[in-house]
């Protein structure tokens, strides 16, 4: 395994962007932070990519094949309390990297040490380190400011901790990884009236119960039983607590939907609208649809992923390739959708006391840090050396 000489100023830079998380396009310190290290290392160095975005490239002396290769990790963090209780927890109420991105960001910028000291003998490395991953569209912005057109990659890699493994177990597979995520919204509108009197209004609360009751008819009925699905109504508003013998004129309602496929993600889309707008119908109220896509699936490419694999066996004797993919969504499902990608996943170590991913209990396990950096190194060189 790559040697890595600065472990506890790795793990000190980990902990310092713990300590200050930012929300996604607006991390401003942790961008300087990332790209005054990548300057002192010497590598060509471009900031402002989607705001906070940064882009470091390593170029190889002698370039005969003019491959490139994409290496990504996020830097944003979540508005979310923080209830670990380490020493560098928080230090901003209602923000905390719950999701390991400080511990992405820090891997990242090791094999970017290491590769800087000893480039590959030919190629083009960009290292991308990635704003507003957890829900603002970073990956897209990007990619619409031209990521790939100024940084043209033949594959790009992403990689994500994951708690219940242990940090020096991997898991690479290919085709589905991540889930689409996507909003939907429905607004029933009918006429108010005295609780007591329903039949001189339109009841658009009664149909939005039945809407939501026949939500799950959507998964397993309508959709193939074998493809995985979520349709999952989330926040509903209607009426007044101190209100009670009043049928409200209007209902609000509101979820996700999740598919590992594109055709059942269009599924969804039409099936969600049909429901309301035939409840709507039924009930003589009328409705409002939306469907807002946000995050595509991320599907792995065959051979990017064979690449990945090659890279996680060297560095790793427990690489899971049958791992379970995850109903979470990952914007870097954009940056796949542009170059031929793969999304691995590295292991964070017990879950301790429940703390997953989005918990107030979590943190990244700086023993996982060798392995990230020894895997994004591997992974670089043989895309790069790749025939």
């Amino acid at each position: 395994m790559t040697k890595i000489t600065d472990l506890d100023a790795l793990v000190a830079f980990r902990r310092d962007l713990h300590r200050h998380p930012e929300l996604g396009f607006e991390e401003h310190r942790t961008s300087a932070a990332i790209a005054e290290r990548l300057r002192a290392l010497g590598l060509e160095v471009t900031t402002g990519i989607a705001s906070t975005g940064i882009v470091a490239t390593l170029r190889a002396k002698d370039d005969d094949k003019g491959r490139s290769v994409g290496l990504r990790a996020d830097i944003d963090a979540l508005a979310m309390p923080e209830a670990s209780g380490k020493p560098w927890a928080s230090e901003t109420a209602g923000r905390m990297h719950a999701c390991g991105h400080d511990g992405h960001t820090t891997m990242l910028l090791g094999a970017a040490q290491i590769l800087a000291a000893d480039p590959p003998p030919s190629g083009t490395v960009h290292f991308i380190f990635q704003p507003a991953e957890e829900g603002r569209g970073g990956a897209r912005r990007m990619v619409e400011e031209g990521l790939f057109t100024r940084f043209p990659c033949d594959h790009v890699f992403g990689l994500h901790n994951m708690p219940g493994m242990a940090c020096d177990a991997m898991a690479v597979v290919p085709g589905p990884q991540l889930a689409s995520s996507d909003s939907w919204r429905v607004t029933f509108r009918g006429i108010g009236s005295h609780g007591a009197k329903p039949h001189q209004g339109r009841d658009a609360l009664t149909a939005s119960a039945q809407f939501v009751a026949a939500l799950q008819t959507i998964p397993g009925r309508v959709v193939d039983p074998l493809q995985p699905a979520i349709v999952s109504a989330c926040a509903m508003s209607a009426g007044d607590m101190n209100a009670l013998n009043v049928i409200p004129a209007q209902v609000e309602i509101g979820g996700t939907a999740r598919a590992f496929s594109p055709d059942v993600r269009d599924q969804l889309e039409t099936e969600i609208g049909r429901l309301a707008n035939g409840i709507a119908s039924a009930m003589a109220v009328e409705v409002d649809y939306q469907f807002i896509r946000r995050i595509p699936p991320v599907i792995n490419n065959a051979t990017a992923t064979a690449i990945a694999l090659e890279a996680a066996r060297s560095v790793s004797a427990h690489v899971d390739t049958a791992f379970a993919p995850s109903t979470a969504g990952d914007d870097f499902a954009i940056f796949g959708q542009q170059v031929p990608g793969a999304y691995v996943w590295l292991g964070n170590g017990p879950a301790v006391a429940g703390a997953l991913h989005h918990n107030p209990g979590y943190d990244f396990n700086d023993d996982a840090i060798p392995t990230g950096i020894a895997f994004w190194v591997e992974v670089a060189r043989r895309a790069l050396a790749r025939d």
